[in-house]
């Protein structure tokens, strides 16, 4: 009985492997890049040893203003994600505690405005920010992520909220709390692993960003992402300079993965049913 098992979890991982080979390949290869030489990125066969070299890395300095794309990056990403959590965690808690069979309905209608393709929109958008005056500055994809991303938290606090225990807040109520300190104080710390989830979703969503930050801001508020692809081509830069380029974009994200991981992983296990 012990021989299936154990071939069965060998071919688990075998298959864990494969696929993490398939992901993980495009990723190394944009990685390895940022470090080789002009003249071994694109060698035939491909150079798997090769010296080192931070070339790449100066190239980004000299030709980019790395720390206003980051800066741009940061504003967008945590502006867009605070508005996105103060709307979508009270709609959420609301429809939640709703007592009316068509709540779950609407939740789910949330959720249809996030699966919306973002060109289908952009166009709208774009004519919407331009007759407000704010064409051009990061409050434009600020207000549009907030939009999309905000959708998403609701539909997303909506199941955590109803998995959490309605008594604790009615006993609070009962006690003589209104309706706002049993929100803030009872039933909001329950479900802290689906806001710390949710935060790390619409961070991703609004740093991840390309298409509407690309035709809504200008050269000096302009993310990172964008900066990726347009400015290839308005200078004399290599692929190994967008590869190391790419490490600016995608490690902060990484690292916010690393450090909330297990909250990350509780909030996508706890709720949602």
């Amino acid at each position: 009985m012990l021989e299936p098992k154990r071939g069965w979890l060998a071919l688990r991982r075998v298959a864990i492997v494969g696929v993490l080979v398939v992901a993980l390949s495009p990723i190394v290869w944009l990685f390895s890049i940022a470090y080789k030489p002009a003249r071994d990125i694109f060698a035939s066969p491909p150079q798997w040893l090769f010296a080192p070299t931070l070339d790449n890395f100066d190239s980004v300095f000299r030709f980019f203003h790395l720390w206003d794309l980051v800066k741009s990056s940061l504003i967008i990403s945590i502006g867009s994600t605070v508005l996105s959590l103060l709307l979508g965690v009270p709609a959420g808690y609301a429809l939640a505690r709703a007592k009316s069979p068509r709540a779950i309905w609407l939740a789910y209608f949330f959720l249809l405005v996030r699966t919306v393709p973002p060109v289908a929109t952009l166009i709208p958008f774009y004519l919407l920010m331009r007759d407000i005056g704010l064409l051009g500055t990061w409050w434009a994809v600020i207000l549009i992520n907030t939009a999309l991303n905000s959708a998403f938290v609701v539909w997303m606090m909506f199941s955590y909220f109803r998995a959490a225990p309605a008594s604790i807040e009615e006993a609070a109520l009962t006690d003589g709390s209104t309706d706002w300190v049993a929100f803030l104080h009872v039933a909001l710390p329950t479900v802290k692993p689906g806001l710390i989830a949710s935060a790390i979703f619409c961070v991703m969503f609004s740093w991840n960003d390309f298409l509407y930050a690309m035709f809504l801001t200008r050269a000096d508020t302009k993310p990172i992402s964008v900066a990726l692809l347009s400015a290839y081509g308005t200078h004399d830069i290599s692929w190994g300079t967008l590869g190391a380029l790419a490490h600016f974009s995608t490690l902060p994200i990484v690292l916010m993965m690393i450090l909330l991981n297990r909250y990350f992983v509780q909030g996508l296990t706890k709720g949602v049913h």
